[in-house]
């Protein structure tokens, strides 16, 4: 039975309809959800813009703290235990799936739930999938929701 529910949170539209997923699912086995927030520094390592970095990854943090909090109230709404975390990759070799994986270790969760944008063609070569890169090396089982407003673009759909 799955008591210990993992989460990933990005704040997007279709991050709230994960979350709804994941607190059905904790209702029906009476288990917890484990809410989860990367904050992905990888792209600041090497940037060389015209913005502070500090500034970008802070930016970061407040949405990641904004998604949790909206997990949190979900949670308690739902009568469902709640646990929310903000992690942050670390090196410049690890990418938000891997992050997610080492979490997912680390707390022992039963189920993993991650949203789906359903992107498509180029874009989907050019940006690839977290949920598609983490349910490559999981270990243990994973439910995938289809984002509720797919991102489709005209003439670029393989």
């Amino acid at each position: 039975m799955y008591k210990r529910i993992m989460v990933a949170l990005d704040g997007s539209k279709s991050s709230a309809h994960v979350l709804e997923q994941a607190v059905k699912m904790a209702g029906l086995t009476q288990g917890t959800v484990h809410a989860v927030y990367v904050v992905d520094k990888t792209p600041l390592f090497s940037y060389a813009g015209y913005y502070d970095p500090i500034a970008l990854v802070d930016a970061l943090r407040r949405d990641g703290r904004e998604a949790l909090q909206n997990a949190e109230a979900a949670c308690k709404a739902a009568g469902v235990g709640c646990e929310a975390e903000l992690i942050e990759t670390e090196r410049l070799s690890e990418d938000v799936a891997e992050t997610l994986r080492h979490y997912a270790a680390r707390t022992g969760v039963d189920l993993a739930v991650l949203g789906t944008h359903g992107r498509r063609g180029v874009r989907r070569v050019v940006l690839g999938s977290v949920a598609e890169r983490f349910v490559r090396f999981a270990e243990c089982p994973v439910l995938l929701v289809r984002g509720a407003e797919p991102e489709h673009e005209s003439g670029t759909d393989a």
